[in-house]
């Protein structure tokens, strides 16, 4: 919200720092969620004595997990430590679509994870997968620990992307209306002709 000079009117500014705490407070949560997912997955391995080891680094849903999760928490970390030296007014389009990439990216990690558990947890008849967290339950327990904590990181990002988009789309200006009355101009030679 901007007045007519180009500075921020009082109540854009009241709106935008109450939203400043709420922001921090999100970003904050994202990193131990996301580190406390990360970590679950990546020391998640069990040995079976009839059926071998699993580990997750053996399915490469669980591995983007891993590595998204290691991006939204190193993202989260680098967004706190700017705000605290600079103000990230400045920064509000490149925060925005920042949120936006990351907010994704847990959407698609996410998905992948939980396919992995699924078919872990209940297989697939069609195409001879059948299930195997009878045989590696405590694997499928750390991994489904880690997708709720995944989870959660990402409903802190989707309310960071919504907070961000509001600072970003608030501070713009409806385009100017157009005139109220179109002018028709027809040529001299088209009314003639009608004639």
């Amino acid at each position: 919200m901007r007045n007519g000079g180009g500075g921020e009117s009082e109540a854009g500014k009241t709106a935008m720092a109450a939203f400043k705490l709420p922001e921090m407070a999100l970003r904050l949560c994202v990193v131990p969620l996301a580190v406390a997912s990360l970590w679950e997955m990546a020391t998640n391995s069990q040995i079976d004595d009839t059926y071998g080891e699993v580990t997750f680094s053996n399915l490469s849903g669980f591995k983007y997990l891993v590595g998204i999760n290691a991006i939204a928490a190193a993202y989260s970390v680098a967004s706190i430590v700017l705000s605290c030296f600079k103000s990230l007014g400045r920064y509000d389009w490149l925060i925005f679509l920042l949120d936006q990439a990351v907010a994704y990216l847990l959407v698609t990690s996410a998905a992948a994870a939980a396919e992995v558990v699924q078919l872990a947890r209940r297989g697939d008849r069609e195409v001879s997968w059948g299930e195997v967290c009878s045989y590696f339950g405590a694997f499928c327990g750390k991994a489904t620990v880690s997708l709720a904590l995944h989870a959660a990181a990402l409903a802190c990002f989707v309310a960071l992307s919504l907070l961000s988009a509001y600072r970003v789309f608030s501070t713009c200006h409806p385009p100017p209306a157009a005139c109220s009355q179109p002018h028709h101009h027809q040529p001299e030679d088209q009314g003639k002709q009608a004639a």
